[in-house]
C-alpha cells in the first residue's frame, strides 16, 4: 500500500494506490481537524489539473491570464518564442526603469509559472539576473516572455501513466554566454520513464576556461540532482535495477568522466566536480553521447529560434571514432 500527502498551509493533496486507505485517512483527519473533501484534484496553488485516460495535464491558464491583465498585455501581439536568438542581455544595456519593484514582482511571478512551463526557464533565469537594476532592455525581454505565454496559454506539463521507473537525464552548457562576467549557463532535464520531473537553467558559480570544462560542470550538477532523485525514489519504495543514463553532447567532458589521464590538464577544476568520475567507475551512472541536434537540454542554455522536433541526427565520422573509444574505455574502467 502506498500513500502520499502534500500539505501547503491549509491546502492538502492526498493520493495513493488504495482508495480505502485514502478514505480512512481523510476520516481520521476529519476527527482531529475541520477537513472538507473536494474530490478529485482539479486546482492547487494556481495550477489547473486536467485528468485524461493517459494521465494528468498541469496548466496555469488562469495564472497567465491574470498576469497578462496585470501588465496590460491581454491584447498584445503574441510571439512564438520566449526570447529572440540574437538577444544578449547585459546590465549595461538601456536606461534604468522607474518601476523596479513592478519588474521584480512580474519576474517573481514568471519564476512560479516555470513550475509547469520548462520552456520559459532559460528566459526567466536571464531576466531574473537583473533584479537589482532593471533597465528598459530587460523590461522589453520580460514583455516578450509574456507575449509568448499569450500565444501558448494552453500549453502545460503532461504526466502520463508508465511502469518505467528508470531515470534518464540530459545535460548541456552554453560556454561564456554572459557578456558581463563570462560565466556559462548550465541546463539539464531529468525524466522518470517518459515523464519530465526535474529541470534547471542556472548560471555557473565560477568561470569555465573551456567549453569542455563548462559541460563537465553541468554534468556534475545534474549528477547531484539524479542522486537526490534516486534517494527520494528509494524512500518511497521504488527501486530501479539499472543505473541512470546521463546524455551529453560534448565528447571532451565524457572523456573527463572516464579517463584519469586528462586530470593533468584539469587541475584548475574544483575537486568537487570530479565526483562524477567515481560514479562512472563504480557503474552507478552511465554517461552517453547525444548529438547536439537531439539535445533537449538546449532549451535551458540558449534561446532557440523555433520549436523543433528533436529529429534523429547522426554523429560525424570523427565523433563516431571518439564514441568507439569511449565505449572501449567504459569497458576498461575500474569497477
Amino acid at each position: 500500500m502506498f500513500l502520499c500527502i502534500l500539505i501547503y498551509v491549509d491546502d492538502i493533496i492526498l493520493t495513493g494506490n488504495s482508495e480505502a486507505a485514502i478514505n480512512k485517512l481523510v476520516g481520521d483527519l476529519n476527527c482531529a481537524f475541520s477537513v472538507k473533501d473536494l474530490g478529485s484534484l482539479t486546482f492547487f496553488l494556481g495550477i489547473e489539473v486536467i485528468h485524461s485516460r493517459t494521465g494528468l495535464l498541469l496548466l496555469q491558464r488562469k495564472y497567465i491570464a491574470d498576469l497578462l491583465k496585470r501588465t496590460n498585455l491581454s491584447e498584445a501581439k503574441p510571439v512564438h518564442t520566449p526570447m529572440a536568438t540574437a538577444t544578449q542581455l547585459s546590465r549595461h544595456q538601456g536606461d534604468l526603469i522607474s518601476f523596479p519593484s513592478e519588474y521584480r514582482s512580474i519576474v517573481g511571478a514568471l519564476q512560479y509559472l516555470s513550475f509547469t512551463r520548462p520552456d520559459i526557464s532559460f528566459s526567466v533565469n536571464k531576466v531574473a539576473q537583473f533584479m537589482h537594476a532593471p533597465t528598459s532592455e530587460h523590461w522589453t525581454a520580460v514583455k516578450r516572455i509574456l507575449r509568448y505565454l499569450k500565444d501558448t496559454i494552453n500549453h502545460g506539463l503532461l504526466l502520463t501513466r508508465s511502469s518505467n521507473l528508470s531515470l534518464s537525464a540530459f545535460s548541456d552548457a552554453d560556454w561564456a554566454g554572459c557578456p558581463d562576467d563570462r560565466r556559462s549557463t548550465s541546463g539539464y532535464c531529468v525524466f522518470l520513464g517518459p515523464n519530465l520531473i526535474s529541470w534547471s537553467s542556472r548560471k555557473q558559480p565560477t568561470v569555465a576556461r573551456s567549453s569542455t570544462e563548462a559541460e563537465y560542470k553541468a554534468l556534475t550538477t545534474v549528477t547531484s540532482e539524479v542522486e537526490w532523485l534516486q534517494s527520494l525514489l528509494c524512500e518511497l519504495g521504488f527501486r530501479s535495477t539499472q543505473p541512470p543514463t546521463l546524455w551529453c553532447d560534448n565528447i571532451g567532458s565524457i572523456y573527463l568522466t572516464l579517463n584519469p589521464i586528462f586530470h593533468a590538464r584539469t587541475k584548475h577544476i574544483e575537486i568537487d566536480y570530479h565526483f562524477v568520475r567515481e560514479r562512472v567507475a563504480k557503474r552507478t551512472l552511465d554517461v552517453r553521447f547525444i548529438s547536439s541536434i537531439d539535445q533537449p537540454a538546449d532549451i535551458f542554455t540558449k534561446p532557440l529560434s523555433m520549436p523543433r522536433g528533436f529529429e534523429k541526427g547522426g554523429a560525424s565520422v570523427d565523433e563516431a571514432d571518439d564514441l568507439k573509444k569511449i565505449e572501449r574505455e567504459k569497458d576498461d574502467a575500474v569497477v
